[in-house]
């Protein structure tokens, strides 16, 4: 093989190997987006639940009926 056609063969697998870390960097990129939202609604979930379990958890703490 000729060094003229070694070069072009080490080119155009360059350029199939930029392409491959451009769209793999793509999704990565997608990914912590998505995580990032994720995180947020997890966050907002907990803060309702321990809204709800402060609710109920005060209506639980009432004194026992006399009869015990």
């Amino acid at each position: 093989m000729s060094a003229e056609l070694r070069i072009i063969e080490l080119e155009t697998r360059q350029a199939f190997q930029d392409d491959t870390i451009q769209a793999l960097n793509d999704v990565v990129v997608e990914q912590g987006r998505v995580i990032e939202r994720l995180q947020l609604q997890m966050a907002e979930l907990i803060k309702r639940y321990e809204e709800m379990v402060g609710q109920i958890g005060s209506e639980g703490e009432e004194a026992p009926p006399p009869h015990y």
